[in-house]
Formats: structure tokens, C-alpha cells, sequence
């Protein structure tokens, strides 16, 4: 698949090279595994010289040689001997930057963690040293989300607000998904956007792995992604445990239990039976897999809490192949693709409110935009757009078939959510529905 989109981050890494020709930039990239960091960086700067080092789990000695080559390589400056400490080989850049810029990208930097952990220490000490005569465009990038804000946000470690940019890649926006899913399939269906949207979530690298396969309607996907040789199986596992470390058996059964509708604090412990708060503040502040969702005014204290899986490809996971992994063990692929095809409906009902919130959000028309609830469940409404500007709120009801939406019944809701809120005084209101038709 070719490249697509990221103009906006691309624009931003360029600003950061040239204002290093001035200042020395330390740029932090973060985001989720196989959203395409990476591809990001090389994109950017692909049109000029520029240092990769990968940091390898191997032996530090090993890793400087490896950067050693890159430079020689890329910079056609032979460098002093043999060293066996990163310090050695970053101080020398940073000096070397001073008279030429240099751009310097650090794929894997957490990974510092397991070869050397003093590095980050002396990489503090060599740019307090150095940075303010250094023309250095310095680029860290890593994939374990919760060991990058560590490094960077904890007031504990030698790097905390070293970086002068704090970059995180987002998964791709609905008119990136649109303009990919046209180029492989012109005649796609809305229902093959809303999958390509819910199993994958926009994550590059699951976009990727469907088109370049064909991949490109709904029965496709489901196809390509529930077979023994496919990577979205183990796909949970392989990013998930790493962050979670030894305890990730806990988080998994949260996790599980949410993506199979038990959104509440007390349905999540009722169905581990486990006290979970701590995990919970984790899943949320550390790991920024879950979110607490509260309906709009609700006060903070409120106990009328949802958590959710803000991310569509985890939600899928763990709603199909982790909970029927027993099938899997026994390669019952056919019957797994039944079960999701018996259950797609009701679980796409739910991605499709996400679509439109994206949608709403992308267009920047709005100035909050949630959903409200009441305590006893009776009234929900999907989305509440609000404009504070214009003095407007608009009211969203979403079905997948435009037949199912009843306009009355949101009205009556609107109403109640009025009364109860005593939101939008002097507001111009207005409802709406919202159906795949619409996507």
C-alpha cells in the first residue's frame, strides 16, 4: 500500500528540521503499535540525508557499532574507534551538529531501558551540555506507549520535559479511510467502510495488511482476518502483554469483559471478582486503552460511569477471537466467521456511533460533542453536538437502518435530557438521525 495522508504531521516534522538549523529539536513520537510511526519519519524526511539508529535488544557495544556504520554510511565522516557506550557516540553528534545539522532518528528508544539504563541519564547531561550550540533535529520514536510517557512524563526520570515537541500519532481520519478503500475498491458499499472502520480503526499497519491482501469488502476482511495464517490473531497478545507486563492476565479479563458489554465498575468486578480500581486507573491514565465515559453535565463525582475500549481493533479482539479462542485451538475458523457474522450487527451498531462522533469531530463545527444517559438507563441519545458559539445544540439518534430511526422518540429524550440538565438555556435545539446511508 502506498503511503497516505499525514500531511498535517508531515508539515510538522519539517517545521521541526528547519527550526533545527537554528535550535536543536528533541522530538517525541509516540503512539500505538502499527500506526505507523515509522513510516511517518522516513516519509518526512525522505528527500535528505538522515541518521537511523535502531535500538536492537543486543549488547550496547553491538548497537554502537551498528550506529558507527550508519554514520560513516550516511554522513561520509569516518568517526573516532571502536566504543562501546551510546554516550560516546551522541555526544560526538551534538558536537558535530554545531558545524553541520544533523537529523537523528531513534527508533525503539525505550528499548534503552533493557540495554543500558544510564542512557537516558547521560543522554540528559549531554544535551544540557550541548544543546544550545547544537543544530541537531533529534527524533525518538518507541511502541510501548506507557514506557515512552515514563521516560518523558515522569518527574522521576533524567529526560521529564527534555523534549521540545511531544508528537502522538492518531489512528487515520474517515476521509483517509475513504480515499484508500476507493483506490483499492471504486464500487465499496457503505457496509465495507464501516468494517475496514471496525475491525481495523484506522490503524495503518491492519489497513495495510487487508488492502495489499485484497482484502477490500466486508466478507473479504472478515476472511482474511479469521484464518491460521493470519497475524490479527495473535495481534492482541503481541502488543498487549508487553505493556501490561506479568500482570496483563487481569487486564485481559477487564478488557474482555468490557468489549463484551460490561461498561460499569461493579458489572466488571461482579464478572472477574476482583476489586479493580487500580487496574482501571491504569488501563485509563497509563496505558490510554480505556476511557471513562460520563454523560454530558454529569458532575464528576457522578457513579453513572461507562469505560470503554476507545480502541475499534482491541474492542473487536477481544469481543471475537480472545473470547472464542477455544475455537481457535481447535482451527473451527468457519465456525469463529459464523459467530461473527450471526453477532456483526449488533457490534457494528456500536461502531457506527463511533464513525459519526469521529465524523462530527473532524469537521471542527462543534465545540463538545458526547453522549448522555439517564441513572436508570430509560433515556440514552447517541450523540449531543454542541456549539457554543452559535448558541446550538444538535441531537444525534444513529441506527444502522435509516427504517429504525424513531425521531419522535429522540424528541421525547431531548426532552428529558433538558429537564434533567438544565443544558442549553436559549439554545437553538435540533434532531437528527443517522444511518449508514449517511456514512
Amino acid at each position: 500500500m502506498r503511503f497516505f495522508g499525514r500531511t498535517g504531521e508531515i508539515a510538522s516534522l519539517r517545521e521541526i528540521r528547519d527550526l533545527a538549523k537554528s535550535n536543536a529539536q528533541f522530538t517525541v513520537v509516540t503512539g500505538r503499535r502499527r500506526i505507523g510511526k515509522t513510516s511517518l519519519v522516513r516519509k518526512a524526511y525522505e528527500e535528505e540525508p538522515m541518521l537511523y539508529f535502531f535500538v536492537a535488544r543486543k549488547a550496547e557495544a553491538e548497537l554502537c557499532e551498528d550506529f558507527r556504520l550508519e554514520i560513516e554510511n550516511k554522513l561520509g565522516i569516518p568517526i573516532m574507534g571502536r566504543t562501546e557506550h551510546f554516550a560516546e557516540v551522541f555526544e560526538y553528534l551534538l558536537k558535530l551538529s554545531a558545524e553541520h545539522p544533523i537529523t537523528l532518528f531513534i527508533d525503539e528508544f525505550h528499548e534503552f531501558f533493557r540495554v543500558n539504563k544510564s542512557v537516558f541519564s547521560d543522554m540528559q547531561r549531554i544535551w544540557d551540555l550541548y544543546s544550545s550550540t547544537a543544530h541537531i533535529n533529534l527524533i525518538v520514536c518507541g511502541s510501548i506507549y506507557s514506557m515512552m510517557s515514563k521516560i518523558f512524563r515522569d518527574k522521576k526520570e533524567p529526560l521529564y520535559n527534555r523534549q521540545t515537541r511531544f508528537m502522538t500519532i492518531r489512528a487515520f481520519p474517515m476521509a483517509t479511510l475513504k480515499e484508500i478503500l476507493s483506490e483499492y475498491n471504486p464500487d465499496y458499499t457503505p457496509e465495507d467502510l464501516l468494517a475496514l472502520y471496525s475491525f481495523t480503526g484506522g490503524v495503518a499497519k491492519y489497513v495495510q495488511l487487508l488492502m495489499d491482501t485484497k482484502a477490500d469488502t466486508k466478507a473479504k476482511m472478515i476472511g482474511r482476518i479469521i484464518k491460521a495464517d493470519s497475524i490479527f490473531i495473535g495481534e492482541g497478545k503481541a502488543v498487549l502483554i508487553e505493556e501490561f507486563g506479568k500482570d496483563y492476565g487481569i487486564y485481559f479479563s477487564i478488557l474482555s469483559a468490557i468489549a463484551q458489554g460490561k461498561t460499569s465498575r461493579s458489572e466488571i468486578e461482579s464478572r472477574i471478582g476482583k476489586e479493580i480500581g487500580g487496574y482501571l486507573t491504569k488501563l485509563e491514565r497509563d496505558y490510554e486503552i480505556l476511557s471513562k465515559k460520563q454523560p454530558l453535565f454529569a458532575k464528576n463525582s457522578t457513579k453513572n460511569v461507562r469505560y470503554t475500549i476507545e480502541d475499534n481493533f482491541f474492542t473487536f479482539w477481544f469481543r471475537f477471537i480472545y473470547k472464542y479462542n477455544y475455537m481457535l485451538e481447535i482451527e473451527n475458523y468457519t465456525g469463529l466467521k459464523a459467530i461473527i457474522e450471526r453477532d456483526y450487527e449488533t457490534f457494528s451498531g456500536l461502531m457506527l456511533e463511533r464513525y459519526f462522533k469521529r465524523v462530527l469531530i473532524e469537521t471542527h463545527m462543534f465545540t463538545r460533542i458526547g453522549s448522555w444517559w439517564d441513572r436508570r438507563g430509560e433515556n440514552e441519545i447517541d450523540l449531543v453536538a454542541e456549539n457554543e458559539f452559535e448558541n446550538r445544540a444538535v441531537f444525534f439518534s444513529i441506527k444502522r437502518k435509516a427504517a429504525n430511526i424513531d425521531m419522535e422518540t429522540l424528541e421525547r429524550k431531548v426532552s428529558v435530557f433538558l429537564r434533567a440538565t438544565g443544558a442549553f438555556k436559549g439554545y437553538s435545539t435540533d434532531c437528527k438521525g443517522l444511518s449508514m446511508q449517511d456514512m
